[in-house]
C-alpha cells in the first residue's frame, strides 16, 4: 500500500518525485542579448548626455542604441513589408529614426529600447513554455524492463516498446507504455494523467498509463500503444496543436492597428510631398511631417492602452495573481464560462480523515479506533496512511509502537500493536460479507464520495474510517462569485470519480459535473463551451489540466501544488492558492477595459487636435511633442488609479 503523495502537505512524508527542469537561459536568446546591449548602452549615452558632455561622446552610444535595439524588429518589419503586411515595429524604428533626424535622439533611443524589451520578453515566454512541453516528456522513463517470452529480462529504451511487448514495472518505478496488466498488483499514482488525488488500486485486467509511478508490488504490464500514441504524448502534442492553431489574441487598440499605420503612413507622406510639389522648402516640409508623424503615432494610442492593464497586473501580483501579460489582463474581462478542475482547485489536494466509525463491540472509541489505526500506518508512506496518522497528531494522541509491519499492495498494512493484530485497508480485500456492518458503513462512506479504510483488530472488523480530499474554505464563496460574473454556473471537469464529484459540486453549487475526464475529454469539454460561443476560463493545476488551460480562452494555474507545464502553459498563475481572488482579477480586468477606453478617447482627441493644428497652421515641434507626451502622462496617470488597494478591494465581487 506505499506510495509517494503527488501532491504533499507540509507533513507528507519526502518530497515529490518531478522530472528534472531544462530551462533555456535567459541570455542564450538572441533577442534577450540584442536588448541587453540596448539597455546597457542607453543608459551609459542617457549619463553622458545628462553631464552636458560633448556630444561625440554620446552620440556613437545612441547610434549604437539604434542599431542593437532596432536592427531586429526593423528587419522582421522589412519582412513583413514584403508579406504586403505593415508591422508596428518597423513603424516604430521609422518613428525612431525620423526623430533622431529632427535632433530628438533621446527619445528616438528610448523608444527603441522599450521595444527591444518587449521583443525579449515575448521571446523569453515562448521558450519557457517549450521547455516545460520537453519536460512533460521526462515524465515517462528513458527505459523499460522488457521480458522475453522464456522470462529472462532485457533493459530496453522505452520509446522502442511496441504493441504486444510485456514489461516488468518494479516497486518505486515509473511505468513506461501504456497497457493492460498482466500479473501483480500495486497501488499507482497516475494523478499526472486524470488528477485523482489518491493512488489507484491495479489488479490483473487494469489499464495503466506511461509516466504513472508505481507504488509498491511488481506489475507485469502488456502494452497497449506505441509509445508515440501515449496519453502523456497525446497531451504534450494537445499543448503544442493549442498554442498554434489558438487564434492570435490582440489588445483592443491593436486591432484597428494596420488601417490606423497604413494611414499615418499614407497621410505623412502626403504632408512631405503635396507642400514640395507646390514648392515648399524642404527643410520646413520635413519638419512638419516628422512633427505629423510624431503627433499622430500610434505609440501615443498604445501607451493610452498599457498603463490601466499594467496597473491591475501590478495590483493583482500584489494580491497573489500573477498575470503574463497585458493581452491576458484584457482577456479576462471578456470571460462568460468558467471549468473548475476539482482535485488541486476546488480542493486542497491531499487527503485528510473525515470520519471515524467504530464499531458496536468492538470496545473502542472514536480516539482508540484511530489510535491502532494511527499505530500500523506509521510505517507506511501511502497517502491515506498520512492522513490518518496526521489526523492522529491532530488530536494530540499518542500512538504506541508496532511491530511486524507489512505492506500488502490494494490490500493495506499490518501491524502488530500492543501483542494484537491490526489490519487497515481495503474493504473490498478484507470484508467478505457485504451485509456486515463495516460493510454497510464503507459503502455509506463511499457513496457520499469518501474512501472507505477498514480497521480489524485481530482479524474482526473493529471500525471504519472515511478519508476525502478537503473543499477549500473559499470555494463556494468564488464559485458564486464567478457565476454572477459569467451570468452562468461555472462546469466542473475532472478525472475523479462521478461520487466524489457529485459531492463536492453539491458542496459549492455546481449542477453541470463532468467526472471520469482524461486530458483529451476536458480539451472537449472546453471546446464544446467555445463552439456555443462562449470565452472560456479554465482554472487547473495538473499535467493533465495542460491541455485544457492551452486550449481556453483564458488559463489560471493554482500556483502552489500546480506542474510545472500547467504552470507554464496557464496565462496567469494564483500564487498562493487563494481560490477566491480569481472573481476579484476578472472583475478587475473589466475595470481595466473602462479605463482603457477612457484613455484611447482623451488620446484620440488630443491627436485630433495637434494634427489639424500642423496642417491647418504651423504647430511648433516642442509643443507638439509637449502636446503628445502631455496627453501621454494624462492617460497615463489615468491608468495608474488601478495601482491602488482600493481598486482591488472594488473589484472584489459583493457575493452574499
Amino acid at each position: 500500500m506505499s506510495s509517494v503523495l503527488d501532491r504533499p502537505s507540509a507533513a507528507a512524508a519526502g518530497p515529490r518525485p518531478a522530472p528534472p527542469r531544462r530551462r533555456t537561459r535567459i541570455l542564450a536568446l538572441p533577442e534577450a542579448r540584442w536588448a541587453l546591449a540596448a539597455l546597457v548602452l542607453f543608459l551609459a549615452a542617457l549619463l553622458l548626455h545628462l553631464l552636458d558632455t560633448p556630444a561625440w561622446l554620446w552620440g556613437p552610444l545612441f547610434a549604437a542604441v539604434y542599431v542593437t535595439g532596432g536592427w531586429e524588429p526593423g528587419w522582421e518589419g522589412l519582412k513583413a513589408l514584403k508579406e504586403k503586411t505593415l508591422d508596428v515595429d518597423l513603424l516604430m524604428v521609422v518613428a525612431a529614426l525620423g526623430a533622431a533626424a529632427i535632433d530628438q535622439v533621446l527619445d528616438g533611443a528610448l523608444l527603441i529600447v522599450i521595444f527591444a524589451t518587449s521583443g525579449a520578453l515575448e521571446a523569453v515566454a515562448t521558450a519557457r513554455t517549450a521547455d516545460s512541453v520537453r519536460g512533460l516528456l521526462d515524465l515517462a522513463p528513458e527505459t523499460a524492463t522488457r521480458l522475453a517470452d522464456d522470462g529472462t529480462e532485457e533493459t530496453v529504451p522505452a520509446d522502442s516498446l511496441a504493441v504486444g511487448d510485456v514489461v516488468l514495472v518494479r516497486p518505486g518505478e515509473r511505468i513506461g507504455a501504456d497497457g493492460r496488466v498482466l500479473d501483480g498488483t500495486g497501488d499507482v499514482d497516475q494523478a499526472t494523467i486524470t488528477g485523482e488525488p489518491l493512488p489507484v488500486a491495479k489488479q490483473p485486467g487494469d489499464e495503466v498509463f506511461a509516466g504513472t509511478l508505481n507504488g509498491s508490488g511488481a506489475l507485469r504490464v502488456k502494452v497497449e500503444r506505441d509509445p508515440s500514441e501515449s496519453v502523456i504524448a497525446r497531451i504534450v502534442e494537445m499543448v503544442e496543436e493549442a498554442a498554434e492553431t489558438k487564434a492570435p489574441t490582440q489588445l483592443f487598440i491593436e486591432k484597428v492597428e494596420q488601417r490606423y499605420s497604413l494611414g499615418m503612413v499614407a497621410a505623412t507622406l502626403l504632408v512631405f510631398v503635396i507642400p514640395l510639389l507646390m514648392g515648399s522648402d524642404p527643410r520646413s516640409t520635413l519638419l512638419r511631417a516628422m512633427t505629423f508623424m510624431i503627433v499622430a503615432s500610434p505609440c501615443a494610442v498604445v501607451l493610452a492602452t498599457m498603463p490601466p492593464l499594467l496597473s491591475a497586473m501590478a495590483n493583482a501580483g500584489r494580491h497573489g495573481v500573477l498575470v503574463k501579460s497585458a493581452v491576458v489582463m484584457e482577456r479576462l474581462g471578456q470571460v462568460d464560462a468558467v471549468a473548475l478542475d476539482k482535485t488541486g482547485t476546488l480542493t486542497e489536494g491531499t487527503p485528510h480523515l473525515t470520519d471515524l466509525r467504530p464499531l458496536d463491540g468492538s470496545g473502542l472509541d472514536e480516539d482508540g479506533l484511530l489510535r491502532l489505526a494511527a499505530a500500523a500506518e506509521h510505517f507506511s508512506e501511502h497517502p491515506l496512511a498520512r492522513a490518518v496518522v496526521d489526523a492522529a497528531r491532530a488530536r494530540d494522541l499518542d500512538p504506541p509502537t508496532a511491530s511486524d509491519f507489512s505492506s500488502a499492495p490494494g490490500t493495506g498494512v499490518t501491524a502488530t500493536v500492543d501483542g494484537r493484530a491490526v489490519t487497515v485497508g481495503s474493504p473490498a480485500r478484507l470484508l467478505d460479507n457485504p451485509a456486515h456492518p463495516a460493510a454497510v458503513l464503507a459503502a455509506a462512506l463511499e457513496g457520499e464520495g469518501r474512501t472507505a479504510v477498514v480497521v480489524t483488530l485481530d482479524g474482526r472488523p473493529a471500525g471504519v474510517l472515511g478519508i476525502a480530499d478537503r473543499l477549500r474554505p473559499e470555494a463556494a464563496t468564488a464559485t458564486r462569485a464567478l457565476a454572477e460574473l459569467t451570468g452562468r454556473a461555472p462546469v466542473l471537469v475532472t478525472g475523479d470519480n462521478p461520487r466524489a464529484a457529485a459531492r463536492l459540486a453539491a458542496e459549492v453549487g455546481i449542477t453541470d459535473v463532468r467526472a471520469g475526464l482524461l486530458p483529451q475529454d476536458k480539451v472537449d469539454a472546453v471546446h464544446e463551451l467555445r463552439n456555443g460561443g462562449a470565452k472560456v476560463l479554465v482554472v487547473g493545476d495538473g499535467v493533465n489540466d495542460a491541455p485544457a488551460l492551452a486550449a481556453a480562452h483564458t488559463g489560471i494555474a493554482m500556483g502552489r501544488a500546480g506542474s510545472d507545464l500547467a504552470l507554464e502553459t496557464a496565462d496567469a498563475v494564483v500564487v498562493r492558492d487563494e481560490l477566491a481572488t480569481i472573481p476579484t482579477v476578472v472583475s478587475l480586468s473589466r475595470r481595466a477595459r473602462s479605463l482603457v477606453i477612457q484613455n484611447l478617447v482623451v488620446a484620440g482627441a488630443f491627436i485630433a487636435v495637434l494634427a489639424v493644428w500642423d496642417l491647418a497652421g504651423t504647430l511648433p515641434l516642442p509643443l507638439g511633442v509637449a502636446g503628445h507626451e502631455g496627453s501621454t502622462v494624462l492617460v497615463g496617470l489615468n491608468g495608474l488609479r488601478l495601482l491602488a488597494d482600493g481598486a482591488w478591494r472594488r473589484a472584489h465581487p459583493d457575493v452574499r
